[in-house]
């Protein structure tokens, strides 16, 4: 660890007021977070019938501006950052030259010229570090802005309606991956209808002094429809519900996009060159010769819960990896994601199991995402 890096964990704006509900804290990429207040069965259960409220200041707020900032950014990331309208947002990732994931984003374009891009708390400083550098050249800043806010998210169905009894955002025009500036309980906010939970869902970036004043009223707001504080812990399990990959898992450095099935998020159509595009464009047509192992979903047939690099088993070799594990609130059975080879990957295959400590056990192989929210 290099001197400048924090041996401490970091605390969030909203430490003592976790502390003060009683919520059990863990070390999250090198911040003190809440895994949980009381069940994250029950908290799980919460954000999917009614509402749950989010402390996720721990991400990584880097703001890009400057006249070719996205001309910048659409060299820097995989995705078409220039064509983003201002107000809307878009998941995309970083590479490394060789196609290897740095991380996965959420880029918000603020203004003509300004863009948030948010990285996962555990890659903000490779992520800002690699922006930094590939800035060169190009009148673009890049600017650490993790210690400007702090992000509060309200996720579940109920969500909506806690959050229009607060503010005078036009909540119904917002549309999914989309952020506007606004005012919550008299609490300047970026405004954005984006998660990380299969919910319908807000999250508000605001600044660190304002946090606990718009954790309160929100708490306050959602108290007669079921709103609960809801930790890390429940927020992974929604996720993996969900489909949805988290780094360090599903996706690392040393998968490129179109190993982890998100080829989508690669738009080789965009102007001019981009970090990793030569590595992409074979590992593309790599994967059209010789599909890669594809993510899909595992259900438990039994009740023993696979963990992440469990060997996947079918007719006595392995076939694929677990790559997330956990019992799922909502099947009421243990879930995984896995990649596994091509020739396993199709929903129903039979003769599949994990390998948990020596015992294979049957699991069905399933399409993602597990659960889908019904509009």
């Amino acid at each position: 660890m290099s001197s400048t890096e924090p041996t401490e964990p970091r605390h969030t704006a909203l430490d003592a007021l976790h502390r003060s509900l009683g919520a059990t804290m863990t070390d999250f990429a090198g911040w003190d977070m809440p895994l949980r207040y009381g069940s994250e069965r029950d908290e799980h259960v919460a954000v999917r019938t009614r509402a749950g409220l989010f402390d996720l200041s721990h991400m990584g707020e880097i703001t890009v501006t400057g006249a070719e900032a996205a001309a910048f950014l659409n060299f820097a990331l995989v995705g078409n950052i220039a064509s983003v309208g201002v107000g809307r947002a878009r998941y995309t990732m970083i590479c490394q030259a060789d196609g290897g994931i740095l991380d996965d984003l959420i880029v918000y374009r603020l203004a003509d010229t300004e863009y948030m891009v948010v990285a996962n708390a555990s890659n903000a400083q490779v992520v800002l570090d690699a922006l930094t550098e590939r800035a060169a050249g190009f009148d673009a800043e890049v600017r650490d802005d993790r210690d400007a806010y702090a992000l509060i998210a309200v996720q579940g169905p109920q969500s909506p309606g806690i959050l229009k009894s607060l503010t005078d955002a036009d909540l119904d025009g917002l549309k999914y991956y989309a952020g506007l500036p606004g005012t919550v309980a008299g609490v300047p906010a970026l405004i954005a209808r984006t998660g990380y939970t299969g919910e319908d869902g807000f999250e508000l970036f605001v600044k660190p002094e304002h946090a606990v004043e718009l954790w309160q009223a929100l708490t306050k707001a959602g108290e007669g429809v079921g709103l609960v504080p809801c930790g890390l812990s429940c927020r992974d399990t929604l996720r993996l519900e969900a489909g949805m990959p988290l780094y360090g898992h599903e996706l690392s450095t040393s998968l490129t996009p179109f190993d982890a099935g998100l080829d989508r998020v690669v738009k080789f159509e965009k102007e001019g060159d981009f970090v990793g595009r030569e590595a992409l464009l074979q590992a593309a047509e790599r994967a059209e010769q010789n599909p890669p192992r594809v993510l899909v979903g595992l259900i438990a047939e039994g009740r023993r819960v696979p963990r992440a690099g469990y060997a996947v088993v079918a007719g006595g070799e392995v076939i694929g990896e677990v790559t997330s594990g956990a019992p799922s609130p909502t099947l009421g059975k243990p879930i995984a994601m896995a990649y596994v080879d091509a020739a396993h990957a199709a929903p129903g295959t039979a003769g599949v199991g994990v390998d948990i400590r020596g015992s294979h056990e049957p699991y069905e192989v399933v399409a993602l995402p597990f659960y889908k929210r019904q509009k």
